[in-house]
């Protein structure tokens, strides 16, 4: 039977063989145009972030290109012009948010890394509105170390023990608190508090040892539930500055998940079925098992093998009536035994094999009893572009077809086997990785070696298929020396808008998979996509044709909302926008006949302050105004377990050490400046003030008064007040006084907020007036028993606390919209301009986020090298207009 290709989403017509009925080919013409429309509408958006290096230290500056493509034509993605990049800590909390202008696609920005952050395991994510429709699996979300060593006093080192107490999970944590001298702190008092999830199981308090030692111990009493969480310790100096750490706890389980993943979706008796395996521990790494199937009698029928990562294969005939067991061996020398599952009696089997570099090696069996009942439809689509469909008899019980790989594109196939009625009995994910569809980048001039300052002129050379193309590039240069590369770790741009883009869930070492393009590493992909889950075709919606649009695509900054008088909307009448942020500006707009207006060809810098006025058609003012607010995305628990970290400043200790030389450094120089100087803030004198005030002790009667001014840059009130004030510690968006186990009481507008319900992150901060922070017993006295833990005393610019917009003067409201965030420009030293006697201690030797080649595929650009010598890499990634994707590592030796 010879197969039919269909390139780019062309349609099967009217050219299937007669095992089909015209009606038939009907339908199935029908089912794939209806699959083109539907896949047109919900094409989905697939991101990744570039970033300059894997890891980084508190004083660093996060620099990062996106690239964003339509997963439907694979073309760079003209369907949003908006992404929004978050920097999340470990807590699941946003600590900073960029809303970032695309074109074409692209994107770029940067984070600064402050000394206000702690050390943890942070995550990037990124999206776009649109991209929600496929919730947040599909988002890039990658975690990222950072160390902090420059900005920081109290540097821990932990190590867990897991046992069996009472048939309960005991956790016993020996956390080691040092100085940056490696120092011990010895006799310091510590408090402690042992979460796992968002349950705290555990609290206590005790004194560190000689080494500097406390031993935390803790039972987990639903360890099915609660399986990783972090301990909150706090440490007292002899200073008595009190001084908090979190450190993870990735696992309080020592079990060895195994699951067992029929090829096709499920085992069917008297036909050869292949299973993948795939076994993880608690920590969401993969552990190598072996394993023996055996049948009801003892008799063995099949064994494997894992590879390191965990996951492997192999075959197996299943009797009717006849059940399976596997006694599996894991590394550590346990054991246990699992049943299989059961076997269908009959069915169909969808069957690949994916070893050979050209081509796809198909089979369908049938169960005997199907024989000439009905015929089947095969059917390969990417992204809802369908590549061939096929006719399957029901004449034989084994049809075997061979797919060439380069009439496919890169990336993940989805095979289906649907039945005469297009129901779908068989799915199956194949990974293509073909050539012809890849930027080949060169360099012309690169030297093996280079002297320390010495100038790097690179010239580049991109072609694709030997044709030179027009791309978009990104370019990163680090120092070995300090940034050490982990290959098989890396997320580039091929692993993610080739593969895990369109997996569901954590894929462990995903560069392990592009390393090679050798039968083993073939093998190995095979096995991970035999047993992870995907971004699937929901054919219920093909046939209905209905689309999954919840959150429009945004093409550019808009501020919208609608005009009501009297609960009806007001027609034709006019609004007004204001500012005064930057200079003067105001235009307006008339309402349509549902009352609602829309200003969308301007552009603003996150910040702006603006005033929106509106008025009916005959002047009158007393109307109401409602902003069209998109709900935030809330922030999901970090899917990358696996890549967590638990003693951050340890794994990076070599990294830390020179990126610490670079920042003081930089600091003598006057170029980078602590935010935090004082262990502690002694208020002499209270000024009193001229704002109104919601404590009830009187406007400035507290130990410390935030501003207004003094927010304007703070993304969050938690993330502002986070070691600014002597004796208050954050947790969880809740402020604690100096060893108080119970939160300080928030006062919103003198409303005494519930603290169970209630955090400091719950106000937007700019609309905040005041802060005032009462901890002492002079400032808390007249809250009482309410005030026992302290108070912070919040005050909204309007008083009306959880008002997003001011809207208490009829007709008129203030508004602050999430605009543009500003895009800074990478230093680079010109030597050859403005020679520097002074040492170059850069980590990060050079970063360009948009390199671009002319029409002859040449590109050029030019840095100078630091004084640290050692093997520097380069690192290139691009795009081009037909949606080729770039990736080349260059290295070369400066001495």
């Amino acid at each position: 039977m010879k197969t039919k290709f269909f390139k780019l989403g062309l349609v099967l017509l009217g050219i299937l063989s007669s095992s089909l009925t015209w009606a038939q080919n009907a339908n199935l013409t029908g089912l794939v145009k209806k699959l083109d429309e539907v896949s047109g509408k919900n094409a989905q958006e697939k991101v990744y972030l570039h970033l300059d290096k894997p890891y980084y230290a508190v004083g660093d500056d996060i620099w990062f290109k996106a690239y964003t493509i339509n997963a439907k034509t694979g073309l760079p993605s003209t369907i949003s012009g908006l992404l929004y990049v978050e920097l999340i800590n470990e807590k699941d909390s946003l600590t900073k948010q960029l809303k970032l202008p695309m074109r074409s696609g692209i994107a770029w920005g940067d984070f600064k890394l402050t000394d206000s952050l702690t050390e943890g395991n942070y995550r990037i994510r990124a999206y776009t509105q649109w991209m929600r429709n496929a919730g947040s699996d599909f988002f890039f979300d990658k975690t990222v170390k950072i160390g902090n060593s420059w900005a920081n006093k109290v540097f821990t080192k932990s190590n867990n023990v897991l046992s069996t107490e009472n048939n309960q999970q005991k956790v016993t944590t020996t956390i080691q608190f040092t100085d940056k001298q490696d120092l011990p702190y010895a006799n310091a008092p510590v408090n402690y508090e042992v979460k796992l999830g968002s349950k705290t199981i555990e609290r206590g308090k005790g004194t560190t040892n000689t080494r500097g030692e406390i031993i935390v111990t803790a039972i987990n009493k639903q360890p099915d539930a609660l399986k990783s969480g972090h301990i909150i310790a706090n440490i007292t100096l002899p200073n008595k500055q009190i001084i908090t750490k979190e450190i993870p706890l990735k696992t309080t389980n020592t079990e060895i998940d195994v699951q067992f993943l029929p090829e096709s979706g499920k085992l069917v008796a008297g036909l050869p079925n292949k299973l993948g395996v795939k076994a993880i521990n608690s920590s969401g790494l993969g552990e190598f098992t072996s394993g023996v199937i055996v049948n009801s009698e003892g008799i063995e029928v099949s064994k494997f093998e894992t590879n390191k990562l965990g996951i492997g294969s192999f075959f197996i005939n299943p009797a009717v009536g006849e059940t399976y067991k596997a006694t599996l061996t894991f590394s550590n020398g346990a054991s246990k035994t699992m049943s299989l599952p059961v076997a269908e009696k009959s069915g169909t089997v969808l069957s690949v094999g994916n070893l050979d570099s050209n081509k796809l090696s198909l089979k369908i069996y049938i169960s005997e009893e199907l024989l000439n009942k009905e015929n089947y439809v095969l059917l390969a689509q990417h992204n809802g572009v369908v590549y061939f469909s096929t006719p399957v008899s029901s004449a034989k019980q084994v049809t075997s077809l061979s797919v060439p790989k380069d009439s496919l594109p890169s990336g993940i196939i989805q095979l289906s086997l649907l039945s005469s009625s297009f129901i779908p009995l068989n799915e199956r994910i194949v990974f293509v990785n073909n050539t012809h569809d890849k930027i080949d980048v060169k360099p012309e001039n690169l030297k093996e070696n280079y002297a320390k300052r010495s100038k790097v002129d690179l010239s580049l050379a991109a072609t694709n298929d030997g044709k030179p193309v027009q791309g978009s590039f990104s370019v990163a240069v680090t120092n070995t020396a300090a940034v050490k590369p982990d290959p098989e770790n890396e997320t580039n741009i091929l692993t993610k808008l080739l593969l895990t883009s369109d997996l569901a869930g954590y894929v462990e070492k995903p560069n392990h998979y592009f390393l090679n393009n050798d039968r083993n590493t073939r093998f190995e992909l095979d096995n991970l996509l035999l047993t992870q889950g995907w971004r699937k075709v929901d054919w219920k919606q093909v046939v209905s044709g209905e689309s999954t649009e919840k959150f429009p695509a945004e093409k550019k900054l808009q501020i919208s909302g609608t005009v009501i008088k009297g609960g009806k909307p007001v027609v034709k009448g006019k609004v007004s926008l204001v500012s005064f942020s930057g200079g003067f500006f105001m235009t307006d707009t008339l309402t349509d006949e549902k009352g609602h207006f829309n200003f969308d060809k301007i552009e603003f810098l996150d910040g702006t302050k603006f005033v929106v006025q509106a008025r009916t058609e005959k002047d009158k003012k007393y109307v109401e105004i409602e902003m069209d607010i998109v709900p935030g995305q809330t922030v999901n628990k970090n899917p990358n377990t696996g890549d967590i970290e638990v003693n951050i400043n340890q794994a990076l200790a070599g990294y830390l050490d020179a990126s610490g030389k670079y920042f003081d450094d930089q600091t003598k120089r006057g170029l980078l400046n602590r935010t935090i100087l004082l262990d502690a803030v002694n208020i002499v004198e209270k000024k009193k003030p001229t704002y109104n005030s919601s404590n009830i002790g009187g406007a400035g009667n507290a130990d410390a008064v935030i501003t207004a001014k003094d927010l304007e840059t703070a993304f969050s009130l938690s993330q502002y007040l986070q070691g600014r004030i002597a004796g208050v510690q954050i947790r969880d968006g809740q402020a604690y006084a100096r060893g108080g186990q119970s939160p300080m009481r928030i006062s919103l507008d003198g409303m005494l907020m519930d603290g169970d319900s209630f955090n400091l992150d719950d106000i937007v901060v700019q609309d905040i007036e005041t802060v005032e922070v009462l901890k002492s017993i002079g400032t808390t006295a007249i809250y009482g028993m309410q005030g026992g833990s302290g108070v912070i005393v919040i005050n909204t610019k309007r008083g009306d606390g959880m008002r997003s917009v001011n809207s208490y003067t009829p007709g008129l409201i203030s508004y602050v919209p999430k605009g543009y965030s500003v895009v800074r420009e990478f230093y680079s030293p010109k030597y050859d301009v403005k020679p520097d006697s002074r040492p170059d201690l850069r980590t990060t030797v050079f970063w360009e986020p948009q390199m671009v080649s002319d029409p002859n595929g040449k590109a050029k650009l030019t840095y100078f090298n630091t004084d640290v010598p050692g093997i520097y890499r380069v690192v290139i990634e691009g795009i081009d207009v037909q949606g080729n994707l770039a990736r080349k590592v260059l290295t070369y030796e400066v001495k």
